[in-house]
């Protein structure tokens, strides 16, 4: 390269860092204007540049007046053909972006968006995007309709299985200070175990109180599963008798499970016994425990007559009971107070499986005619 053409290289970088400079300002100035101004500003810097060191290579002497001329009037005629091209572009640009704008509103006022295909990719996306955090939103929003109905129902029938005992108990110990009471020995039975049930009911808040809050606090350690299981069906056993219903299955041998010895035992139990409060008189609930390769999976099994899909879809939810499509429970008697639940008992046991990063489903058993239902849950080892 020979010394003229160093020279014009450093004479046309200087013009143009130089007009690079002013245009940074000028954008500066413009940042908070439409995009169209900014389109606009980078064609007029770019044909500054080249007019800018056009100019300076004239002044040097090293392009003679024609060619100046000449040179003039093509970056003339091209910076106005770009000009127009890029204020094109920008009012394009700012049409979509108004659009998308709208949309979004509709997203606000509505909650619903759908997406377009307007507009250069990146609008694009970013409409794809909030279409996807509208439906987010939606489903966001269905799980709190459905909270609130749960917790509306949970007053409800938490008030209610409250007011009935009380009422009950007041009513026993009103006959017991007037002398009235003829098996005095029943009626204390009769009080203990409704206040044994309120006591339950109350612990079972508690702990959905601590799940909810995310303060549910689980101390993983080595537990065999077969201890498990048989502790749970042993504690389960006399509501099955008293129920007629036959508790069975099995385990495999040597299956260690890492996990909260109390909270597993809690999900084991709740499973089982609304599996025996839905089962009718001389029916079977089978409890299952297997290895997986990436965990271990329980299984509890009844014969409620099999789950609606609306039915699948409430059951883990707080207060739900099922009792229009489940068999209906009958009394086990003051001694047992396992006839009737509040609703808690699966929303619990979700939890604690959630807890332990596992998860726990429904499904029905029997075809084509369910005959009843089994829980899964799955745990990593």
């Amino acid at each position: 390269m020979t010394s003229d053409q160093v020279q014009i290289v450093l004479v046309a970088a200087v013009c143009a860092v130089g007009v690079g400079v002013l245009g940074l300002g000028a954008a500066w100035l413009l940042r908070r204007r439409s995009i169209r101004w900014q389109l606009s500003l980078v064609v007029v810097v770019a044909i500054g540049s080249v007019l800018a060191g056009v100019v300076a290579a004239a002044r040097m002497m090293f392009i003679s007046p024609h060619d100046w001329g000449v040179v003039a009037l093509v970056a003339g005629a091209a910076g106005a053909v770009s000009l127009v091209v890029a204020i094109a572009v920008g009012v394009a640009i700012s049409r979509w972006s108004e659009a998308l704008r709208q949309d979004a509103r509709l997203l606000d006022a509505h909650g619903t968006y759908v997406a377009g295909r307007r507009g250069p990719s990146e609008l694009q996306a970013l409409s794809e995007e909030l279409a996807r955090t509208s439906e987010r939103l939606e489903e966001s929003r269905l799980r709190e309709s459905r909270l609130e109905e749960s917790r509306r129902e949970l007053v409800s029938w938490v008030s209610h299985d409250l007011r009935t005992p009380l009422a009950g108990m007041r009513a026993m110990t009103e006959a017991l200070e007037d002398g009235m009471a003829v098996d005095p020995e029943r009626y204390h039975r009769q009080i203990r175990a409704e206040v044994d049930r309120m006591v339950r009911m109350v612990d079972d808040l508690f702990e959905l109180s601590r799940i909810h809050a995310g303060v549910l606090r689980i101390t993983p350690e080595p537990v065999m599963l077969r201890d498990l299981v048989s502790e749970a069906i042993a504690g389960a056993d006399p509501v099955a008798r008293a129920r007629s219903v036959r508790l069975g299955g099995s385990v495999e041998d040597g299956i260690v499970l890492t996990a909260d010895a109390a909270g597993m035992s809690r999900v084991m139990t709740n499973l089982i016994m609304n599996a025996i409060r839905h089962t009718p008189a001389d029916g079977v609930v089978e409890i299952r425990g297997r290895a997986l390769r990436d965990g271990v999976e329980l299984s509890v099994s009844d014969e409620c007559g099999g789950l609606s899909e609306e039915d699948m879809g409430r059951v883990f939810d707080l207060a739900w009971r099922g009792e229009s499509a489940r068999t209906p429970p009958p009394a086990l008697g003051p001694d047992l107070g396992e006839a009737r639940g509040a609703g808690l008992g699966l929303a619990i046991v979700k939890g604690i499986v959630e807890a332990h990063h596992g998860n726990v489903r429904v499904e029905n058993v029997g075809d084509p005619t369910p005959a009843g239902c089994r829980f899964l849950v799955r745990l990593p080892v």
